[in-house]
């Protein structure tokens, strides 16, 4: 008698489904991740993490293929069983995306960032993004966005130490460029509160030092990049304010206080031109801003 065939494992099958993704075989990817699922779901293991990483793959063969709602679905499937997976905010943004669907696109590709800032195809997305809604929508087209999620600290740590310690073929088995950050983040926020309370002290050197070693913690927090550059403009350290305010710009397009505080620095260095563009970007995203009013006013009196 022949012998009977042993059924596979989900993991077995979760292996089957990342060969075939590799070979550009997505319908028969879809098919296996499908009854990995299927097996997991029903085996009453709880390994939402497993699970997670399933649905997230199988996301990625529905990309691939262009069913983008289906990968849309798996996406959110995949971010309900384990939260703020950056994988699976990338595809669904990147899904969104392709459906035209900008907004939330958007918030996807923003709530990675505030993950990690290395990723690049996060920022290279916020701005197609930015510039597609500002097209759509005009310069107040950040009202019409849903709200965009804070990252709880306790999660951002976790998620960047689970990724810097494991490798890709142990993360998912589908490789994709993704820069992790290491650092203590809890730490970098007490070191930026400290900065801030040197800062109201009027102790703007030491607090530089502060917001110097929070960023070397966690180098992807705007508001500390944004509070450094005010000291060094107290500190008449010019240059350096318009570089600190650069970094926060790369990591948030439309930072209010970066372009204001850039802007600011601008106008000690003699630098006009740039200082109005500045202020002018300032404006179309927050018309009203008095304090941006009455620098460029003061700034178009200059020789």
């Amino acid at each position: 008698m022949p012998q009977k065939r042993r059924s596979q494992s989900w993991a077995e099958l979760k292996q089957a489904g990342n060969g075939r993704f590799k070979t550009g075989q997505y319908g028969e990817a879809v098919s296996l991740y499908s009854q990995a699922i299927s097996l997991l779901e029903r085996s009453g293991q709880k390994k939402p993490e497993d699970l997670s990483i399933l649905y997230s793959n199988r996301a990625a063969s529905y990309l691939k293929d262009g069913n983008c709602s289906e990968c849309i679905k798996d996406c959110s499937v995949s971010l309900d069983l384990v939260p703020f997976g950056i994988k699976s905010l990338l595809r669904r943004a990147a899904a969104y995306e392709a459906i035209e669907r900008y907004r939330q696109a958007y918030v996807d590709y923003k709530t990675v960032l505030q993950i990690d800032c290395n990723v690049q195809a996060a920022h290279d997305g916020t701005n197609r993004m930015a510039k597609a809604l500002t097209d759509m929508d005009g310069p107040a087209w950040r009202e019409k966005l849903p709200p965009i999620p804070t990252v709880p600290l306790a999660v951002k740590e976790k998620l960047l130490q689970a990724a810097s310690s494991a490798p890709p073929a142990q993360q998912n088995g589908i490789k994709e460029n993704s820069n992790q950050i290491v650092g203590d983040v809890k730490k970098a926020r007490l070191l930026k509160e400290e900065g801030n309370a040197l800062v109201k002290k009027g102790e703007h050197k030491k607090a530089v030092e502060k917001y110097t070693q929070s960023l070397g913690q966690d180098p992807t927090e705007v508001t500390t990049y944004t509070n450094r550059a005010l000291c060094y403009l107290s500190l008449k350290m010019y240059k350096e304010a318009v570089k600190d305010c650069e970094e926060a710009l790369r990591l948030d397009s439309a930072n209010i206080k970066a372009l204001y505080r850039r802007a600011q620095a601008y106008k000690e260095l003699k630098d006009k031109k740039a200082c109005v563009q500045d202020l002018n970007s300032l404006l179309k995203i927050e018309p009203k801003n008095t304090a941006a009013q009455k620098l460029l006013q003061e700034v178009q009196k200059m020789k």
